[in-house]
């Protein structure tokens, strides 16, 4: 199945300062999901991010947090982001297609990603813009995603199956933007 960006919902799981700096390859990681941010709002794909624990975690890495349009932030204690409800509550939670970004991969990412699948959802995980502390982590955590139905998508496979076509002023302004 193809990737709609009237279908699409962008969700951005805990990337968060405390964390990333623990996180194998973090620094790629933040940049990556930056850039899916970017190219969601340049194509008005909505987006939804969490917080694990901020008290503890702190919040949303600066940068990204910027990006994040006000209130489409939900703080969580949970796992799954789709543990306590409030995501769910979000207008843009209803779209069937999430593409998923974020840490960790093996942990809140995978729970809430088994979970959107249990739900009926089709989800796409970025394999470029996720991560764990352990590579081995990350690596099980894409396998077990992919084997109960996730799929497993680069950064450009998603942006181009956003943008559909080339014939348009979105796609010549994201491929001069974002992609090189």
């Amino acid at each position: 199945m193809r990737i709609k960006p009237c279908d699409s919902l962008l969700l951005v799981i805990d990337l968060q300062g405390r964390l990333l700096p623990a996180i194998d390859d973090g620094r790629t990681v933040l940049e990556n999901a930056t850039w899916m941010v970017d190219v969601a709002q340049a194509i008005g794909v909505p987006i939804l991010a969490t917080e694990q624990y901020p008290q503890g975690l702190g919040v949303t890495e600066a940068g990204l947090r910027a990006r994040i349009p006000d209130g489409c932030i939900v703080e969580k204690t949970h796992f799954s982001a789709l543990a306590e409800g409030s995501l769910l509550g979000a207008p843009e939670a209803g779209r069937r297609q999430w593409i998923v970004v974020g840490t960790e991969a093996h942990v809140c990412v995978q729970q809430t990603v088994l979970d959107r699948l249990a739900m009926g959802g089709q989800v796409f995980v970025v394999e470029d813009a996720v991560g764990s502390r352990r590579a081995r982590d990350k690596a099980l955590a894409l396998q077990r995603m992919q084997q109960n139905g996730a799929e497993i998508v680069s950064r450009e496979m998603v942006a181009f199956e956003w943008l559909e076509q080339s014939n348009t002023p979105v796609f010549r302004a994201v491929l001069q933007r974002f992609i090189r």
